[in-house]
């Protein structure tokens, strides 16, 4: 499914088949366009160019959850990446020049495969538990980890560096 390119390393074990330290219980699912991993935007960005909206999916039983969410402008929306390799530890992503570790990527293979994206909530109707957003880079029926108000006062950093090229001195 995913074929080694030079410079990976694999973990010796897939996190995959260990034991958990917790347990995730998913709310919902993500509705989205994308049904085949290559056509999927790779972020954000390139998926609010596309114009197409996604929907999160929120189960019932959780819908109460949403409350107060009314005239919120952004979220944070965590997901389960299900499709993802999870013993990827060194990645050489097409993109880059040279492998680097995964906690230096936003690739969705990595130990626990959990997908961070901030959205835009175009319409949010309780009751039938839909959120309309403003675009999502995951594919149709990504399961939903959690859903978070998105604050720039806390959370935004106008100054955050990503990581260098190289982690040589």
């Amino acid at each position: 499914m995913f074929e080694a390119r030079e410079g990976e390393i694999r973990l010796a074990e897939d996190p995959a088949s260990l034991t958990p330290d917790g347990g995730v219980i998913f709310i919902g699912r993500i509705r989205s366009a994308w049904l085949k991993r290559e056509d999927c935007p790779k972020n954000m960005a390139a998926a609010r160019a596309t114009g197409m909206r996604g929907t999160i999916e929120i189960d019932a039983a959780y819908r109460p959850g949403l409350e107060g969410l009314a005239g919120t402008s952004h979220l944070a929306v965590l997901t389960w990446l299900h499709f993802a390799p999870r013993n990827l530890i060194v990645q050489n992503p097409r993109h880059a020049t040279e492998p680097k570790g995964v906690f230096a990527l936003r690739s969705p293979a990595r130990p626990n495969p959990i997908g961070l994206h901030v959205v835009r909530p175009l319409s949010i109707d309780m009751a039938a538990g839909l959120i309309t957003i403003d675009g999502i880079d995951v594919l149709d029926g990504t399961p939903l980890i959690d859903i978070k108000p998105y604050f720039a006062s806390i959370d935004a950093f106008p100054d955050a560096i990503p990581p260098r090229r190289s982690s040589a001195p």
